[in-house]
């Protein structure tokens, strides 16, 4: 089973010993159909946006205004209405799946964790790449070498031990740390 979550942010429990924990806020999901092998097509509420498409899907499976995003996840439910949310309250490991923080065009210091140069006088090596190329053979850049690039914005998946579920404030506490910055939206699928 699938669930749409909110990422909180990162705490740590009360007790001995302490615990890093990450709390997600499992979103308000309405399933709208139901196919045969279990998959659904859900809305959920997330920011303004608004268009003719969304208010057309609205219309046709009767939802209110603040619900404009529409996704396709493995649900319990066998019928439309409020997503199901007992698979979760008996689960105690899940694989959720976050987009990680994008850092843009970074260099090989930052990317990939080189040592860059010396910080003394007399040189100009500072956090640059350095030599890339071999000698008479092969001459030419091997694939995949580590140089600068676009670092980030890629989708991560982490199993995380389940907590604590609070079914009343839909926040749900996982072990660990879960990729992507506070606020992101994510999805979480429950392994056992």
């Amino acid at each position: 089973m699938e669930f749409i979550v909110e990422k909180i942010g990162m705490s740590r429990t009360v007790g001995i010993p302490s615990l890093p924990v990450t709390l997600l806020k499992v979103l308000d999901v309405k399933v709208c159909t139901v196919a045969e092998d279990g998959s659904a097509f859900v809305s959920y509420a997330d920011g303004k946006k608004m268009n003719k498409a969304i208010q057309g899907q609205q219309t046709k499976y009767d939802l209110s205004k603040e619900f404009n995003r529409f996704a396709t996840l493995d649900v319990a439910n066998t019928e439309a209405g409020s997503q199901d949310l007992a698979p979760l309250s008996e689960a105690t490991l899940i694989l959720s799946q976050f987009t990680t923080k994008g850092r843009g065009f970074a260099g090989v210091v930052k990317r990939h964790g080189f040592a860059g140069g010396r910080g003394s006088h007399g040189h100009r090596m500072g956090r640059r790449t350095g030599s890339i190329g071999n000698a008479e053979w092969p001459g030419r850049v091997m694939k995949g070498k580590k140089m600068p690039g676009h670092y980030g914005n890629t989708l991560n998946s982490v199993k995380n031990n389940i907590v604590s579920f609070d079914t009343e404030n839909m926040i749900l506490v996982v072990k660990g740390s879960i990729s992507g910055a506070n606020g992101n939206l994510g999805t979480i699928k429950v392994v056992k």
